[in-house]
């Protein structure tokens, strides 16, 4: 059964794996979203760029009313969250991007998801 998934940080190393496989291997309609920060790579989601069943949007997981319009627009199935700071090294440096991204974007896609859900 095809089904629409809607996948945060899907440029990162992870995601646009998981991507590529699942546009080559199933039938599932994705939609990646992801900021492009340092760890996001479009290169790596050149074989399936073109594919009709794959789709892009440059988007921060922080910004509520983008998130929600994205999830009533393309009403995904299932949302694989993947996007995060990652890089210790980085961290260090810049904890409050840390903090912004995997702590308070991680709160602001499950509210958006459950009020989606919900309706």
């Amino acid at each position: 059964m095809a089904r629409k998934l809607l996948v945060t940080g899907g440029a990162g190393f992870i995601g646009s794996a998981l991507v590529r496989h699942a546009i080559s291997h199933t039938d599932h309609r994705v939609l990646v979203v992801d900021k492009l920060t340092y760890a996001g790579n479009l290169d790596s989601l050149a074989p399936v760029c073109e594919h009709p069943r794959y789709s892009f949007v440059r988007a921060d997981v922080t910004d509520a009313p983008k998130m929600r319009d994205l999830l009533d627009m393309f009403q995904p199935d299932v949302i694989v969250h993947l996007a995060a700071e990652s890089h210790v090294d980085r961290s260090i440096d810049g904890p409050g991007d840390f903090i912004q991204t995997n702590v308070v974007g991680t709160y602001v896609l499950l509210e958006v998801a459950r009020s989606y859900w919900r309706a």
